[in-house]
Formats: structure tokens, sequence, C-alpha cells
């Protein structure tokens, strides 16, 4: 079913990389959302008022809530696709997080009016009903979630979309929450235990974990996050596949929505090297990376006095005190500037993100107390980095 709805509403369904081939997705998916929340919300509300169950009622006003997300999902899609002008030189991507997020603070609403009217319904037990027809209603919408939750996980991978992977899960959710429901009429009514009431506030305290957890996911890259390994990973394999870059550091990754990614690094280069030659390489890595991973990509180029071996000595001797010192260190823009009386070991020393800047000062002090103890002469001029992947 799925594979057929997107061979029919998607030109060109394999180049997801396009923003107009994303919208479209966006667009089916949210649309067959909207239409399928009205069909379960009348049918459960319906279920509901014929047994007089609090729980099958909250599912269904549940499912009014993921109709209202899915209008507001396809209005991020649609947003976000918007080109860039000139109060946003960025584009408008960021927008589908802000509209997964309104989601999110829907899910958390929901979860919280639930939860009093589940605690009423403790408080003052009602008898509930049970027939096929509920039966069957309640069977059908389970069905339904599921395959909605599929849909949506499908189209997740294939675009890369937080937005719809919220979506998912929240019909994933509503397939549990639908059963837990049945569930509580099936023993209501074989039995004399009320477990609406308490089925309910399981259910609600479900539906807010769900919430807060997907609010979580989606500020993350609102927020900024670390990129994603396998991306840094793909950078560097192009970059050092060039004989001319010998070296990369400082990669920084923004992300300004699903395929917009603008990156820069820092590469290092062989200082006696042709400038002109250099500078051509640069501009074929930024090119290629461009092309294959859809990045704006800049490099800065960093010139490394390779030849000389005094050079090569000192950093060797740096880079093993560094690492005595805390495993995670790494230091890059070494070079000596010697003297009559001393000589100047002047570089950056690469410290991880978390790391806390009350720390600063005690680490360049213990790392030049290490250099003085190899050799009195040796002073350190440590500029402090951090990574950011």
């Amino acid at each position: 079913m799925t594979r057929f709805l997107i061979a029919l509403f998607i030109q060109d369904p394999q180049n997801t990389e396009d923003p107009t081939v994303r919208e479209r997705y966006g667009f089916l998916g949210n649309t067959a959302g909207i239409l399928c929340n009205l069909i379960l919300f009348a049918a459960k509300f319906a279920a509901g008022s014929f047994s007089g169950s609090i729980a099958i009622i909250a599912d269904a006003f549940n499912n009014l809530s993921d109709l209202s997300s899915n209008g507001i999902s396809l209005l991020g899609f649609k947003l976000s696709n918007k080109p860039a002008d000139d109060e946003h030189p960025f584009g408008h991507g960021r927008l589908e997080y802000l509209s997964g997020l309104v989601v999110s603070f829907i899910i958390i609403l929901v979860g919280i009016e639930f939860i009093q009217s589940s605690v009423q319904r403790i408080l003052h037990p009602g008898a509930v009903e049970l027939n096929a027809a509920i039966l069957v209603i309640l069977g059908l919408t389970i069905l339904i979630k599921l395959w909605m939750s599929l849909f949506y996980k499908k189209i997740s991978v294939l675009i890369h979309s937080v937005a719809v992977k919220a979506n998912s899960r929240d019909s994933l959710n509503d397939a549990l929450i639908t059963g837990a429901a049945l569930l509580s009429l099936t023993v209501s009514k074989l039995t004399s235990l009320a477990l609406d009431g308490y089925i309910g506030l399981a259910l609600a305290l479900f539906i807010l974990y769900t919430g807060i957890g997907m609010t979580k996911e989606i500020l993350d890259p609102l927020l900024g996050q670390p990129p994603d390994p396998v991306l840094v990973k793909k950078i560097e394999d192009i970059l050092m596949s060039y004989e001319e870059i010998i070296g990369t550091h400082d990669l920084i990754v923004h992300n300004y929505g699903p395929g917009r990614v603008i990156a820069s690094v820092h590469a290092e280069v062989p200082a006696g090297s042709d400038f002109l030659k250099i500078h051509d390489t640069i501009d074929l890595a930024e090119r290629k990376i461009a092309e294959e991973l859809r990045i704006r990509f800049v490099i800065h180029m960093d010139p490394v006095n390779t030849g000389d071996e005094r050079t090569r000595e000192l950093l060797a001797v740096t880079q093993d005190l560094a690492a005595q010192i805390n495993g995670s260190l790494s230091i890059h823009d070494f070079r000596i500037v010697p003297g009559e009386t001393h000589t100047n070991l002047v570089f950056d020393l690469v410290v991880p993100h978390s790391f806390k800047e009350s720390g600063e000062k005690k680490l360049k002090d213990e790392l030049s107390a290490a250099l003085k103890s190899v050799d009195p002469s040796l002073f350190a001029v440590v500029t402090i980095d951090r990574s950011f992947v």
C-alpha cells in the first residue's frame, strides 16, 4: 500500500534530496494522516459514547489532536521549502523542526488532559458496555494506526524527517493506547473490576512520556547537535583522498534544516607547496563535497612545516605529553619559534566540547610544566580549541 501511494502521488520518488520531492512526501504523509485520523476520531468517539468508556473517548480526542498535528506538519513542510530571503539567508528549513515541536507540545497537553479525566473516572467509576460492533471498530482502528506508523516510518527514513518520525511514533502509541482501552473494556465486562480509569491514567502517562521524549529529540537539531559520525567520516575520506591535503581539523557542521547543511574545516597542507596548485586542490575538494554530500563547504588552508626535523621531533614530544594528561586531547597548527635563551612552542590544543572552561588554565599549566620537565628552555604558547564533532 505504501509503495503504491508513493508511486501514485510522487514523481521521481528516489530523488529525496530535492526539496520539492521532500515537500511532496510531507504532503502525502500528512494528507493521509488527516483523512485517517478524521475517520478514527469519529469511529472511536461513537464507540466511546456507546460504551461509556473514558479511555476510548480520551483515545478519540487523541486522534483529533493527531489530525491537528498533521495539519501543522503539512504547513511546516510547505513553509520550510520557501526560498531564502533577506531576513533568512539560510532558508526556512528549520520550520520543519518547529512544526514537529508544536506536535510534541500538543501530545503533552493531551496527556495532561487525559490524566485529569482518568483520575475523575477512578474517583467516580462508571459502567461500561461492550458489544460486537465496538470490538470491530476498535480492532479496525488498531490495524489502521499500525499501518500509519509503518507508513510514516517509511517516509521518515526516505526523507530523513524528524517531524514525520514523530508522527510514526505517535501512531504506534495510538495503536497501543487503543489496544489497552480494548483490554480494559473486556476485563470490565468479564469481571467486576473497574479498570477503565486506571487504564486511562496509564495511557495518559504514556502519552505524556512520549511527548516529552519527542520534544527533546526535536530540540536537539534546533539547539545544535554533533553531526552524524557517518557524515564526518565521508567528509574526512573525501578530503584525505587528495595527496596535497595531509590532515584536517576544526570541522564544524551547521544544520539549517533537512538538506540544508553548511560546513567548514581547516585542511593542513605542506608549507612549501605551490600556492596555486594547493588552491586548485581546495576548490576541487569543496566542489566534490558539495556534489556528493550536498553540503555548502568552505575549506581554510593551514600550511604545515613538514621539512623541519626539529619541529617534527618537538611535535611528537608534545603530542605524547598531551595524551598522557588526557587521551582525548589533540594538537594542530604546531610551530616553533627558536630564540637565544628559549624556544616557543606555539600550537592549538583541542579539548572535547564538554570540557569546562574553568579547567583550561590548569590544563595549560600542566602541559607547560610537562614540557619544561623535558627541556627547561621550552615555553608553551597554547590556544585552547574545542571539537564540535
